[in-house]
């Protein structure tokens, strides 16, 4: 999303969490990134993993257009909800926690999103114009989109939600949100394409 938003080109390697045993466990993307997660992002001589390291870097050498407000309290507003969502929601139904609850990665990954998105709605309801902070789009908005595509995967009422819900909504009428759509990916598995 960052890439396609800065108008950054670049070459998608898919990396298939499932096939194989997960390609992330091969040695060739050991190397590249030791915590056999993805994203990772070759760029400038480096590479970097963590999706808001490389959203972070991203901004730093290539800020037009901004995906980090100017005003501080704004910042700090897209970056709280970043996080929140980042660190407090997504790894919660990663794949690699959802092996380990059997028969109930189902009920497990629809508690955490829940639990997730009632926290969310309310902070949004304080932040949100157009978007997750005002009016311009941001790393929160950046972090919501997929993290709804999963809420949606995994079968979340998303009723009570209504801002979440608008948002998500308004950033998918955007172009780098349709074509960077996890469900819009060359190696999304045939039941997950929109």
């Amino acid at each position: 999303l960052a890439l396609a938003l800065k108008g950054i080109s670049y070459d998608l390697v898919p990396v298939n969490l499932i096939k194989d045993g997960g390609q992330q466990f091969s040695a060739e993307f050991k190397a590249l990134n030791p915590m056999q997660q993805v994203p990772a992002l070759k760029i400038d001589g480096i590479t970097l993993s963590q999706s808001l390291a490389i959203i972070n870097y991203l901004e730093e050498t290539r800020p037009n257009p901004r995906l980090l407000p100017q005003d501080p309290k704004k910042r700090a507003q897209v970056r709280m909800i970043a996080d929140h969502i980042a660190s407090g929601i997504q790894p919660l139904q990663n794949l690699s926690v959802l092996k380990q609850m059997g028969e109930k990665n189902m009920e497990w990954a629809q508690n955490c999103i829940t639990s997730g998105f009632q926290a969310l709605e309310q902070i949004l309801q304080h932040t949100a114009g157009r978007y997750c902070v005002g009016d311009e789009v941001s790393m929160a908005d950046l972090c919501l989109v997929p993290q709804v595509a999963n809420a949606e995967r995994f079968k979340v009422n998303m009723g009570p939600y209504p801002t979440i819900t608008r948002i998500n909504k308004a950033l998918l009428e955007l172009e780098a949100f349709k074509i960077s759509h996890p469900s819009r990916q060359p190696d999304t598995p045939a039941e997950l394409r929109a």
